[in-house]
Formats: structure tokens, C-alpha cells, sequence
């Protein structure tokens, strides 16, 4: 058992859905509950879980999940005050944000303000404004725990050992559906068969991001924020298997690492149950059929996503907040199939290159950076539409 109370900010995505299946199994409280517009699930989930309040980002839905819940006691809040409700709701003790974009930073910064602790999966929040989240967190004396698997098996080689002694992180990529594809072979690239990914169930926006390698652009900008390390201190490793989840290798040259099947729920459960650990929903790991373990070095010139974005972490300020808003509109554009799968790293570049970037980072300036970043990458999808 885990003696938490959760919200969890973005409970119909695959995040949210499988953080409901660890709260089932190891009987964490569910307090809140918040979705976009997935009424249908949202109400399922509602009624199975009796939080004490929803919240529908969309003011329409809001007004359908209110009427489907009025037999109930359910509160049913509508729009970006229903979601800051959600995340402030003083009966939670954790926050899991699970919500896709920077839409998750300032929800995700309400609840620091509350001193709760955040299981973390919305990458964009630390890529963004990482500084700022962690500093705040500092003064807040907020736990900031991470989902991402990736982070998860950082955050967990890290246990019992000090800052000075990290030579470097070792973050591990499983290269997505491409993995060894041609610049001439990824022209052709559709929506459909860019969703198909190899090892894991991810939302549409993730897993497209993991198809062009920008999912682990974003994982580098986060760990710098979450583990405080310069990006010399990261090296990315394509782990095709996606068992060994990420290490960190020591002064001394000995490597820890996390290892386990792509079961997004251990992250999830040890980001609600740290430092202990329970027994819980996720697959266990057979060693004697995973076969061999392998590891190759990132093909930076045909995957640019991942350059650019080591490229932002190196410039820093909000170079990397017009990296996420520009990656964002091209993402969209391309699942709405009006421009090319190699298009979406001359989106982001153009926008790199064009919009102005602001050293100091507070959220002013990482509003006005997504805004002009969007604007610039929308310009740039209109000039380069099918």
C-alpha cells in the first residue's frame, strides 16, 4: 500500500490511465482528476475512483461532465482555473502531471506552491523553465520526483550518492520506429507508420517525438534541470531492447543502472512510493529471455531533432522554451499531414535561428519565447505545406 492522495493532471492520456492502474493496485487515493475534452473517460474514471473534484481544460466538456455527474458529489470545474484547482487541492499530497506540452508549467508550478511533491511527466515543464521550476521547488521545499523512465532509472542510480561523484549520465534512447532509416527513406514517412513504436504505448504527440529523436532532445534539456549537470555531463546511448533504462556512470568508472520491462507503471509507482518500494502492477523482467543488450551512438544528422535541441541546451536562456513551441506546431501540422516528417527539424531550426532568445528566464519571457517560437514555426508549416 501507498499512503498517498493524488491529483493527477491528465488522467485520460496513457500517463494518467496507467497511473490509475497503480492507485488501484496499491490503494493510493485519488483526489482529483482532470482531462481536456475525453468526457466518456473521464466520467468512467470519475465514478470509479469518487474524487473530490474533475476538471475539463474544455469549457464545453465541463458543462457535459457536469450534467453526467450530478448525481453525484463530485465538484466539476471547467477550463485553466479547474486544472490549478486540481493541482493546488489541498486533500493531495502529490501532483502527477501528466499533461502533453507547456500547457503543464504552470499547473505544475501551482502545486509546487503548495509544497506538494510532483511525480513529474511532463517534460516540457523543466525544458522550458527548468531553472525556474527547480529553484522554486527549492524555496517550496517540493519534492520533484520523475516519471520518464529514463529519468526515473537516473533518479533512481543516483540514491545514496553525492553530486561531485557523477562523471556523467548515461541516457538511453530506443532510436523509435527508424531506427538506421536513410534521409531518402524518411521522405516518405506517414502519420500512421510514424505511431508505430517499437517498445512503448505513448500518446501521439510523445511518440512522434520519439520517432524523430526530439523525445530525447526534450529528455536531455530535463535531466540538465532535474540532476544538475552542463550538457557535457550527457551522453545518449540508442538501447534498441528499452531494458536498461537509463545510468549514470561515477568518478570512479563504475556504471549503476536501472533495468526492467517497458512497463511505464514502475516509474510511475516509485514516483508515488519513494523512497520505499511495493509490490505493484508492472511486468516483471525475465533476464533469460530479454536476449542481448545493445548500444550505438545517435545518428545526429539524419535524427536533427536531437542536434538542434543539444544546440538550445548549449545556448540556453529560453532557447530552449522556442526549441519546444516550434517543435509543438510542427508535431501538429505533420499529424494533420499539411507538411513532411523532415520537415518538422527544419520547423524547429528555423524557428531557432530567426526568433530572438532572452538570457533570463522567468515566465514572461517564456511566454513571450513559446508565442514568437509558435508564431515563426506556424510561418514556416504555411510556406512549406503540401
Amino acid at each position: 500500500m501507498i499512503q498517498r492522495s493524488i491529483s493527477i493532471l491528465g488522467s485520460t492520456g496513457s500517463i494518467g490511465t496507467q497511473t490509475l492502474d497503480v492507485a488501484e493496485t496499491c490503494g493510493v487515493r485519488v483526489a482529483a482528476l482532470t482531462a481536456n475534452q475525453n468526457v466518456d473517460l473521464l466520467e468512467q474514471q470519475a465514478r470509479i475512483f469518487k474524487p473530490i473534484l474533475v476538471a475539463a481544460a474544455d469549457t464545453a466538456a465541463a458543462a457535459a461532465l457536469q450534467a453526467r455527474l450530478a448525481d453525484t458529489d463530485i465538484r466539476v470545474l471547467a477550463g485553466e482555473e479547474g486544472v490549478l484547482a486540481a493541482a493546488s487541492l489541498p486533500e493531495a499530497d502529490t501532483v502527477v502531471t501528466a499533461l502533453v506540452g507547456i500547457a503543464g508549467l504552470e499547473p505544475t508550478l501551482a502545486a509546487i506552491d503548495q509544497g506538494k511533491r510532483i511525480a513529474l511527466a511532463n517534460k516540457e515543464t523543466l525544458v522550458c523553465a527548468g531553472p525556474l521550476v527547480m529553484g522554486r521547488a527549492r524555496e517550496k521545499g517540493a519534492e520533484i520526483i520523475p516519471v520518464d523512465s529514463e529519468h526515473s532509472a537516473i533518479f533512481q542510480s543516483l540514491q545514496g550518492s553525492g553530486q561531485k561523484e557523477i562523471k556523467r549520465i548515461l541516457l538511453t534512447a530506443s532510436g523509435g520506429p527508424f531506427f538506421g532509416w536513410t534521409r531518402k527513406e524518411l521522405e516518405r514517412v506517414t502519420p500512421a507508420r510514424a505511431l508505430k513504436h517499437p517498445n512503448w504505448s505513448m500518446g501521439a504527440k510523445v511518440t512522434i517525438d520519439s520517432a524523430t529523436l526530439m523525445n530525447k532532445g526534450l529528455e536531455f534539456l530535463e535531466a540538465m534541470s532535474l540532476f544538475d549537470v552542463p550538457p557535457e555531463k550527457i551522453q545518449v546511448l540508442v538501447h534498441r531492447e528499452s531494458i536498461l533504462h537509463s545510468a549514470v556512470e561515477y568518478c570512479d568508472n563504475s556504471v549503476m543502472a536501472q533495468l526492467g520491462s517497458p512497463d511505464m507503471r514502475l516509474p510511475i509507482q516509485y514516483a508515488l512510493s519513494w523512497p520505499e518500494r511495493v509490490p505493484g502492477p508492472a511486468r516483471e523482467l525475465d533476464l533469460f529471455s530479454c536476449g542481448s543488450l545493445t548500444f550505438a551512438r545517435p545518428d545526429l544528422e539524419t535524427f536533427r531533432c536531437l542536434a538542434l535541441a543539444i544546440r538550445s541546451a548549449k545556448e540556453g536562456g529560453t532557447a530552449p522554451a522556442i526549441l519546444n513551441g516550434a517543435n509543438e506546431v510542427a508535431v501538429a501540422r505533420f499529424l494533420e499531414e499539411k507538411i513532411a516528417f523532415l520537415d518538422i527539424p527544419r520547423v524547429v531550426e528555423e524557428a531557432l535561428d530567426t526568433v530572438s532568445r532572452e538570457a533570463t528566464l522567468t515566465l514572461e519571457t517564456i511566454r513571450r519565447a513559446d508565442k514568437l517560437a509558435r508564431a515563426a514555426a506556424e510561418a514556416c508549416c504555411g510556406r512549406l505545406a503540401r
